[in-house]
């Protein structure tokens, strides 16, 4: 069976041959590990392995790890949709929110981010394919909320995160993450992140720009979501 090390090093050899087939310094691509549904244990794992970004989607799951690790030097990223309710503490507790795409939840995090951090990496999601069981704004109010976020204190918008929907055909992939490049150039801001690609289209991702790809099967196997 492999280990989680193993992984690490089959995944890092994907994106490095993906960015050089792209003409890419692979140290512009970041692998964030997406870590739902894991225990600390296989988080500390991938830490000695190399690994400090780790993705949750669940904030109370998230909050326990992040007791139980303490001890590690670790960059906590927010991924998954948030409810007002929760704003609080994700703004007190991590360094990246990849997931905000209404303007009321970035307000919350701007007006509940603790003065003593640095400001909050924000990723506006955006809904690239239109899909109805999918969280994102949509292409078309980007524009107003990409502005507003960026004026908001507290708060430092990154880019733009996507999930399109998934296939297995190369060029419809292509296709997809070149639109949400396309949207993050509209954008008249000085934004320098594009949060798209995982395990089964990382390198279509890498290939339009992608500056972090959120891996979470091709390292730590399956989820577990009978786990709490």
């Amino acid at each position: 069976m492999s280990t989680i090390a193993d992984n690490i090093a089959l995944v890092s050899a994907r994106i490095r041959a993906a960015a050089q087939a792209s003409q890419r310094d692979e140290s512009s691509v970041r692998l964030l590990a997406v870590s739902k549904t894991k225990p600390a244990a296989a988080l500390r794992e991938a830490y000695a392995a190399g690994l400090r970004d780790f993705g949750e989607n669940y904030l109370q799951e998230a909050l326990g790890k992040q007791a139980e690790l303490g001890d590690l030097p670790l960059s906590w990223h927010f991924i998954g949709p948030i409810q007002s309710n929760k704003t609080r503490a994700i703004a007190e507790n991590f360094a990246w929110v990849h997931s905000v795409d209404r303007l009321k939840i970035a307000q919350r995090l701007s007006e509940q981010r603790p003065a003593d951090l640095p400001p909050l990496n924000i990723c506006i999601q955006v809904n690239v394919s239109g899909e109805a069981s999918k969280s994102g704004c949509t292409p078309a109010d980007l524009p107003a909320l990409a502005s507003a976020i960026s004026a908001l204190p507290r708060l430092k918008l990154r880019g733009l995160m996507a999930i399109p929907e998934p296939t297995e055909d190369r060029a419809a992939q292509d296709a997809a993450f070149a639109a949400v490049r396309r949207l993050n150039e509209s954008l008249d801001l000085p934004t320098d992140t594009l949060s798209m690609g995982m395990s089964h289209d990382l390198e279509a991702a890498i290939a339009q720009g992608a500056t972090w790809v959120r891996i979470g099967t091709a390292l730590f196997g399956a989820r577990d979501y009978g786990q709490p």
